[in-house]
C-alpha cells in the first residue's frame, strides 16, 4: 500500500473510532469519554504520524459539538488548541523508534499536563474571566454555563489525558505489531 494511502485508511479508522467512542460512551460521562478521545488522540499521533494525530486533534472537537458532549460552540477552538498541543507534545517527546521506552511515559505526562495547562488557561481564565463580562453581554453565553465550564475544564482535563496516555501506550505496541510497522517509520 503506497504510503499516502495508508496515512489516509489509518486516520479514517481512527476517525471512525473516536466517532463511535464518543457516540457510545456520551452517556458515561467526561471522565471516560475524554479519557476514549485522548486515546484515539494518542494512538493516531503515535501509530499514523503527526499528521494523523493533528487531522484527529481538530475534527474531534467538532464531532463533539454536533455530538452535543462539548458544551459551548465558544469551546470548540479551545479543545482544538489543546488537543494539538498535546498530539505534537506527544509524538516529539515520545521515542517511537521502540528503543527507548523510558521516554513514552514522561511524553504522555507532559503533553498531558501542557494540554491542561492550555485548556484551562483559554477556558477557564480567558473565556470564564478577562471575557466572561463581554461574553454574557454579547448573549455568547449565559451565566450557569460561566460556573459549569471552569468545572469541565480544569482537573477533569488532565486526568482524561493521563488516562488516554496509558491507555495509548500500552496499545500502540501492540498495534505496531499487528500492523508490522516499523516503528521508526512513523
Amino acid at each position: 500500500m503506497n504510503k499516502k494511502l495508508r496515512w489516509i485508511t489509518e486516520t479514517a479508522v481512527m476517525l471512525a473510532l473516536l466517532i463511535a467512542l464518543q457516540q457510545l460512551t456520551k452517556p458515561l460521562g467526561q471522565l471516560v469519554t475524554g479519557s476514549c478521545v485522548n486515546t484515539i488522540l494518542a494512538v493516531a499521533a503515535l501509530v499514523g504520524g503527526l499528521y494523523s494525530g493533528l487531522t484527529i486533534a481538530v475534527i474531534s472537537p467538532v464531532l463533539a459539538y454536533l455530538l452535543g458532549i462539548a458544551p459551548q460552540a465558544l469551546t470548540v477552538p479551545a479543545i482544538m488548541v489543546g488537543n494539538a498541543v498535546y498530539v505534537v507534545l506527544l509524538y516529539l517527546l515520545a521515542d517511537r523508534s521502540g528503543k527507548k521506552l523510558w521516554k513514552q511515559p514522561i511524553a504522555g505526562i507532559v503533553a498531558s499536563f501542557a494540554k491542561f495547562g492550555v485548556l484551562h488557561l483559554i477556558v477557564c481564565e480567558i473565556f470564564c474571566g478577562v471575557m466572561a463580562e463581554q461574553l454574557l453581554a454579547s448573549g455568547t453565553m449565559k451565566a450557569p454555563m460561566l460556573t459549569k465550564l471552569p468545572a469541565m475544564f480544569s482537573w477533569p482535563q488532565l486526568f482524561t489525558a493521563l488516562i488516554g496516555s496509558a491507555i495509548a501506550l500500552l496499545i500502540v505496541p501492540l498495534l505496531r505489531k499487528a500492523l508490522h510497522k516499523n516503528a521508526a517509520k512513523s
